[in-house]
């Protein structure tokens, strides 16, 4: 997740545009609107790519990694704008930029820790998986400035069906939820305490972040109430029904809903440029991002079974040694084999920063697109209902002239009040049309713009990542260098 959203340059946070949004109500008023920001979006494209970053050292330590799992990477190098439990894993510089990049939304700390619980009821015992949301701002917003409460993973799958529900008809992008993994959580539940379990939950928990993050990254969804109750109340209604809430459940709607236009009687005449040239190049993007994620995917694979055959290197490397007659062979080989498992963790810690920093984003960003598309499909329904509309007024006008024709005086008031409600319907209809252009106008400059600076940041930080493993690979072999000379 990258919190890279839009500054106006100011030291303090940015504000957010009033918006009157009441708790009973169906989403924000449609001509409410934030305005488009001017900023060049590479006016700070100048910035140095470190060498001796002090995030990632952490990641190269030689020490036991001090998340749940080896293969866990450090929070402040994967997501800069979300904490972590450990607060020893933040150095200076990254609490800097936690509080800088946060700042225009004013949420200065969003930390989501997993807490396993078991229950006992009349069916036996039952766990499950919780996540602690800590939230930490200084908006007006909030009751407090400093809170947490527990919420179960279909508590965040009805937080993303209340918001699709208000703002996805009227043109407003709503980040797709995490995806359901059946398999992943049954071993959770089942208790297993292997690393495939314990990896699965801390995915779970960096996608759940990273939804939360872009959800109140909005400037429109973070004033919603439900956003509002999800992160302060302690308690909620038990979220049901979440099947078909997940990005794949969201993405068999869109398809569905993409068919359903295909199938339209009345073909829509785009007028707009922008919208058919945007809607292709989604459609382009959408094709491109899913093949570099495969490929990235393919990536990481191949890194962890690297990082597996170098183990088995270094097994064999040390048996050998231990075999070595040769006094001055059987160290080197033995040193080798030293090396080797350290080169083994090097591999691990590389495949980590491969998946958390790029093939998360790639990932994440695939789903991203299949709301905006979302939205496109919602300004074509809005269309042929203004279209039905119009049809259907011009059939009651024909009719009320028959009638007129006809000198039926008992039937014509009747046609004239069902022309003036259809008036006022085609009316509307055309209004809608227009606001949910204006509003999707606005939502993919937005988005735009925090796309090219979540890559910019994310990119930046993926070639540190590479460039410190390879300084610390010379390292080792620097090191172990002599020792091989000195065999004689």
């Amino acid at each position: 997740s990258s919190p890279d959203s839009d500054t106006n340059g100011s030291s303090g946070p940015a504000s957010l545009p009033a918006e009157d949004i009441s708790t009973n109500a169906n989403g924000p008023r449609q001509d409410s609107l934030f305005d488009d920001d001017p900023e060049d979006l590479f006016a700070e494209a100048t910035e140095e790519v470190s060498l001796d970053s002090p995030e990632r050292d952490v990641l190269l330590s030689d020490g036991p990694s001090p998340a749940i799992t080896p293969i866990t990477p450090p929070t402040s190098v994967i997501t800069p704008c979300i904490g972590i439990t450990h607060d020893d894993m933040f150095t200076h510089s990254s609490f800097d930029e936690v509080n800088t990049l946060c700042s225009e939304i004013n949420v200065e700390l969003l930390i989501l820790t997993p807490v396993s619980h078991l229950c006992v009821s009349g069916d036996g015992m039952n766990a499950y998986m919780a996540y602690k949301v800590t939230t930490k701002t200084s908006m007006a917003l909030f009751k407090n400035k400093d809170f947490s409460v527990k919420r179960r993973f279909s508590d965040f799958l009805g937080l993303h069906s209340k918001l699709a529900s208000k703002y996805l008809h009227v043109g407003y992008i709503v980040p797709p939820a995490p995806e359901k993994s059946i398999v992943g959580m049954t071993k959770v539940k089942v208790g297993k305490e292997d690393q495939s379990s314990n990896e699965f939950v801390e995915k779970r928990r960096s996608a759940l972040e990273r939804y939360l993050l872009r959800t109140v990254k909005h400037p429109i969804l973070l004033k919603d109430p439900d956003v509002l109750q999800f992160l302060e109340s302690s308690e909620l209604p038990r979220a049901v029904n979440t099947q078909a809430l997940s990005s794949a459940g969201l993405l068999r709607m869109v398809n569905k809903a993409a068919d359903a236009v295909n199938k339209m009687t009345i073909k829509m005449n785009e007028s707009d440029a922008w919208f058919e040239e945007k809607q292709q190049h989604f459609e382009n993007l959408d094709n491109q991002l899913r093949k570099l994620h495969a490929s990235v995917e393919s990536l990481v694979c191949h890194r962890k079974e690297l990082s597996v055959n170098t183990a088995q290197f270094a097994k064999s490397a040390a048996m050998l040694g231990n075999s070595e007659d040769h006094t001055a062979l059987s160290r080197a080989l033995s040193q080798l084999a030293e090396v080797e498992e350290k080169i083994d963790q090097l591999h691990q810690e590389q495949a980590n920063a491969d998946f958390y920093l790029f093939s998360e984003l790639l990932g994440d960003y695939v789903r991203l697109i299949t709301a905006v598309k979302g939205v496109f499909d919602h300004r074509m329904k809005t269309w042929q209902k203004w279209q039905d509309s119009q049809l259907l007024l011009q059939r009651k006008r024909e009719a009320e002239a028959k009638l007129q024709f006809n000198n039926k005086p008992d039937k014509l008031q009747q046609a004239k009040d069902e022309i003036k409600e259809l008036e006022g319907k085609v009316e509307q209809g055309e209004r809608d049309f227009e606001q949910i252009s204006k509003t999707i106008r606005k939502e993919v400059s937005r988005f735009e713009k925090e796309r090219v600076k979540d890559f910019r940041t994310i990119i930046v930080k993926y070639l540190e990542s590479l460039v410190q493993t390879q300084q610390q690979l010379i390292k080792y072999w620097e090191a172990f260098l002599p020792e091989a000379k000195a065999i004689s």
